[in-house]
């Protein structure tokens, strides 16, 4: 028989319905929540709800518990009929990443106290989130495996199952089906978000949960997504078409700092961009893809409108041959004032050892984060949702290493949404985002559906700030309201046939 975790290694303490608290032991009790209820006000208006957090096991296809899922799920208690009440399913990246991001920062009752711009304050905790989406719809968070408390449980179970591209995708399927027949949501319409890589999660799940678990989404958010396996190179663009998309990003970044030339800089942002993006497209990516065989004329011209779109300088585009790694340009753009700029969000300023270099020592704006987000979810959890726990909470947990071969997700999506007249699709990215670029994400979005056919059921947003860009106040509102259109948008009239 196999063996489950010794009840040494994780000894967890639940508050149960009773007021009488009770410790038990994982995997003995890798099956239970615990539920409270709270109050929120979102746009004025009082929302009551019930928070439910604790685990849900993994099963194998004998239906025994290999690993158990922690997740919060947050239930509005003044609706009687949710057969219209929609239910959003959310996943943070990595992989390995916790959903402590989007749980205490985005579009759930409760936010992290951070200044307007999302850097740490203190004392460290949480406030209520005026912009929540738990006025429109219902959300739970879920912890894939090794992330936040979720664990493996059978000590001889194959790591390879639970971390992969597709590996992943598989289980959390067959996850959701359990968590929504145990709910009773199946007849909710049901939304799908994923942030960073839990965009390529959520792409790949949309197909199998339509395919292999038959529940139809009516729509799929995709928060600073991956390239989705579009024109890549395992996990990145590279070569002409990535050096190209990865401009406008420059220029937004040097914006930011006010490294542009004068009259770039005195435009607004927005009218920037599509400057630097019809450059990338139309001028700059014919020039690349001649490779070392263009005039030298093409060359020095390029560098020159590169110098100019990026705010770094023509002798070191030059010198990396036309396509500059956005590592370098992370320890260039700053280095004449001795500082770097963040990968995730370039309006995060670092400090390295020294100016020289071609690439920060660490990641700027991932060391803030983390300064005010990991204090905030420990809290959260004892003090308002009433579990306490000897469990390590892992903000990124150990999931390697990760199979991404296989990496289908952008056309999964596609092939869900054309099986499925009712889905939509929304894409939503920070411009100063350095990592998921937001031209990229543009590019991700034009390429899945080649034939055009379904572009009136995708839509692109864009925000002043970075990777998360729900952090800054105004993108706080502003996201949170994209999403409740993009719900409003993709709910059919009751009624309404799903057909072409």
């Amino acid at each position: 028989m196999k063996r489950l975790f010794s009840t040494a290694l994780f000894l967890v303490l639940l508050i149960t319905s009773s007021v009488t608290a009770q410790k038990f032991t994982l995997p003995d009790h890798a099956d239970q929540t615990v539920e409270t209820t709270h109050e929120v006000t979102i746009n004025g208006q009082k929302i009551p709800y019930s928070a439910t957090t604790g685990f849900q096991p993994v099963f194998d296809d004998d239906m025994n518990p290999i690993a158990t899922l922690n997740y919060t799920y947050y239930k509005r208690t003044d609706i009687k009929d949710d057969s219209r009440r929609p239910l959003m399913i959310s996943f943070n990246g990595g992989p390995g990443s916790a959903s402590v991001w989007m749980h205490l920062a985005y579009t759930g009752p409760k936010v992290l106290r951070i200044d307007d711009e999302g850097f740490p304050i203190q004392p460290y905790g949480v406030k209520d989130n005026p912009h929540s989406i738990l006025d429109v719809a219902d959300i739970v968070f879920v912890n894939p495996v090794n992330t936040g408390y979720s664990r493996i449980l059978d000590e001889e179970a194959d790591r390879k199952q639970f971390f992969g591209v597709n590996q992943d995708i598989a289980y959390l399927a067959e996850w959701i089906n359990l968590f929504v027949t145990r709910v009773n949501r199946w007849r909710s319409p049901k939304y799908l978000i994923g942030e960073s890589y839990g965009t390529t999660r959520v792409s790949g799940l949309a197909a199998a949960l339509q395919g292999r678990q038959w529940m139809y989404l009516n729509g799929v958010i995709l928060v600073s997504p991956t390239e989705l396996g579009v024109h890549t190179s395992e996990r990145r663009r590279e070569g002409p078409l990535g050096a190209s998309l990865r401009l406008p990003y420059f220029t937004a970044a040097a914006w930011y700092h006010e490294k542009l030339p004068t009259d770039l800089q005195s435009k607004d942002l927005l009218e920037v961009l599509p400057l630097a993006e019809d450059y990338a497209v139309n001028e700059l990516m014919p020039v690349l893809a001649k490779g070392g065989f263009v005039s030298e004329d093409e060359r020095e011209q390029a560098a020159e409108m590169m110098a100019r779109y990026s705010g770094i300088s023509k002798e070191v585009i030059l010198q990396h041959n036309l396509d500059v790694p956005p590592s370098f340009f992370w320890k260039e753009l700053l280095r004449d004032e001795g500082h770097t700029v963040g990968r995730l969000d370039s309006r995060y300023k670092g400090l390295d050892r020294t100016d020289a270099g071609d690439s920060p020592d660490f990641n700027s704006e991932l060391t803030s984060w983390l300064h005010s987000f990991a204090p905030a979810i420990n809290y959260y959890f004892a003090n308002h949702l009433n579990f306490k726990t000897d469990l390590k909470y892992n903000m990124f947990g150990p999931v390697g290493p990760w199979d991404r071969t296989g990496n289908n997700t952008g056309e999964n999506l596609r092939q869900a949404m054309a099986q499925n007249p009712y889905l939509h699709t929304m894409v939503q990215s920070g411009y100063y985002d350095g990592a998921t670029k937001y031209f990229d994400a543009k590019y991700t979005m034009w390429q899945i559906d080649p034939s055009g056919k379904m572009k009136d059921r995708f839509s692109f947003k864009g925000y002043r700030s970075g990777h998360m860009m729900y952090l800054r106040a105004e993108d706080l509102k502003n996201a949170n309201d994209d999403i409740r259109e993009f719900i409003e948008n993709s709910l059919p009239t009751a009624g309404t046939p799903a057909k072409y």
